[in-house]
């Protein structure tokens, strides 16, 4: 492979995920064009600055591309390694939409010769490698791929999904393990040598489909385990028990480890890859399915719970504490927290105070609603209601004698010191 400087390297897809990436290997010193088809984006990134938030990833992005190693275009051009970063949602009825994938996957066809590597990041259902491939192979006729054309090849095609934690993801993406899904030996062997340049972590080969699959168990591990404290949640609810007292001397035992509950699950990975394997195989999923389920059931448990306590006190402002799907970032994709708050929004207009300190404005949804953005000084000031929905370090650090005199509902158990009035459930805190 070419040595750094003489190495162009094309990152489809400037988001969360795409974006970092590009940064981290223009830091290496390859020569990285990072496409993107809103423009806004290109432009925000060509002029030094970054239009997410992630740790550290402004100073990064400012670097590179002061020193010209990242630029960011609306166009693809000739690269010799290309990655694929763009979003795989699901539509209604849960079924994957990789069309973005392909749509890439054709961008990068105009422009391939031989010798080119095409790696695909986003996470995808089992086989989308190999419709990448095909696609290509339809659009390139002119090109060997492989797994089609016996022993020879021109491209190498691979899978390596991320794996990182937002917050963490310059770190992350250059310290974790990762999996490498060839279509060939030789295609992982090729993108192998690719990340070794700038990955610290070990990297192991396998095939595409298996390193497609090991992702998406990765996030139904954990969906499935977050499932159980969500549930865990209603019963202790149920019992009036402390749930967080609970797990936390349940996990003394040292074959014991449960998660947090909250008011759901978000994000782009958790909340989404697990139907990719329901619907790829229906009959034998019923765990992940009742998994994925019993956390969206979550949110509306959480609504209801919000809805009646706001109703029990008629007129007072109420103060949402968060939108984020998780802490401290200022991603809301899939966001049980901004889901619930649109849903009082919408029912309670402008009694609804919303704080999300990791956002200028609201998103587009509350548009219709009477709900205005705070920041947590004036919610302590003036909200004798307060929803705890994302556990922002802002919303941890508020002191007992600041909340004493307000009625909670605690989502994310940020505050066990928060007086509660029996015989109200654990779950609830209410106090005052």
């Amino acid at each position: 492979m070419l040595s750094a400087p003489e190495l162009k390297v094309a990152v489809l897809g400037l988001g969360y995920i795409g974006l970092p990436t590009a940064a981290v290997i223009a830091r290496s010193g390859a020569q990285v064009l990072g496409v993107d088809v809103t423009r806004s984006v290109v432009d925000i990134v060509n002029s030094g600055k970054v239009h997410i938030e992630e740790v550290d990833l402004d100073g990064l992005v400012s670097g590179v591309v002061a020193r010209g190693t990242l630029t960011a275009s609306t166009e693809i051009a000739p690269a010799d390694v290309f990655v694929i970063a763009v979003p795989t949602p699901f539509a209604d009825d849960h079924a994957p939409d990789i069309r973005y994938v392909l749509e890439a996957a054709a961008t990068i066809a105009t422009v391939l010769k031989a010798g080119d590597t095409i790696i695909l990041e986003s996470t995808s259902p089992v086989g989308t490698t190999e419709q990448v491939r095909d696609l290509l192979a339809r659009l390139r006729p002119d090109l060997r791929v492989p797994g089609r054309t016996g022993d020879g090849a021109d491209v190498a095609i691979a899978y390596c999904p991320e794996r990182v934690l937002p917050g963490r993801i310059l770190v992350e993406l250059i310290d974790n393990d990762r999996v490498i899904g060839g279509i060939t030996p030789r295609c992982a062997r090729k993108a192998l040598a690719f990340y070794r340049r700038f990955v610290r972590g070990a990297c192991v080969t396998t095939t595409a489909r298996a390193a497609e699959m090991t992702k998406l168990t990765e996030n139904a591990f954990r969906d499935v385990n977050i499932a159980f404290a969500n549930e865990l949640s209603l019963v202790a609810d149920t019992m009036g028990v402390d749930v967080w007292e609970v797990i936390r001397l349940a996990n003394r035992h040292p074959r014991v480890n449960i998660l947090q509950p909250g008011p759901g699950v978000g994000g782009h990975c958790i909340a989404v890859d697990p139907w990719f394997l329901v619907h790829a195989d229906p009959d034998h999923t019923p765990l992940i399915r009742t998994a994925r389920e019993v956390n969206d059931g979550k949110t509306a448990h959480v609504v209801a719970q919000a809805i009646a306590l706001i109703e029990s006190l008629p007129g007072v402002p109420v103060a949402c504490l968060g939108l984020a799907f998780k802490a401290n970032i200022d991603d809301f994709r899939e966001s049980p927290a901004l889901r619930i708050a649109l849903a009082l929004a919408a029912r309670f207009g402008n009694r609804v105070r919303i704080v999300e300190p990791y956002a200028a404005a609201l998103p587009n949804g509350f548009t219709e609603t009477a709900a205005t953005l705070i920041d947590i000084d004036a919610a302590i000031a003036s909200c004798a209601i307060m929803i705890v929905l994302v556990d922002h370090d802002v919303f941890r650090s508020v002191p007992l004698e600041e909340r004493a005199d307000k009625r909670v509902l605690d989502t994310r158990g940020i505050w066990p010191d928060q007086p509660r009035l029996a015989p109200v459930s654990a779950a609830l805190r209410l106090a005052g």
